[in-house]
């Protein structure tokens, strides 16, 4: 898989408790070697820090957020890319991931 900035991709999230892991969405916001930088999607919109306007463009079948969390996955556990975020969705993402590590 080729994966890149902004692509929407799904892969397997374990549970907080590691007893198990669903196939979620996130979005790819950067890559080294082999590794992927994500943050997670989600469709419970309370849980997340902003919306995606055109969700449906970015490949998801329901109304989601971006959730304020970071994470670092091998490319090999992606399982699909299903989209690539709009470019209002971009942008909205890069004022957040400014503020969230305060550059």
């Amino acid at each position: 898989m080729n994966c890149s900035r902004n692509d929407v991709v799904l892969l397997p999230i374990p549970f907080s408790d590691l007893t198990s892991r669903k196939v979620r969405p996130a979005v790819v916001i950067g890559r080294r070697g082999a590794d992927l930088f994500l943050v997670p999607i989600s469709s419970v919109l309370a849980n997340t820090d902003f919306v995606l306007h055109e969700w449906q463009a970015a490949g998801l079948n329901v109304p989601c957020g971006v959730k304020a969390q970071l994470a670092t996955v091998e490319e090999r556990l992606v399982l699909k890319i299903v989209g690539r975020l709009a470019n209002a969705d971009v942008q909205s993402l890069n004022e957040r991931l400014r503020l969230w590590l305060q550059l």
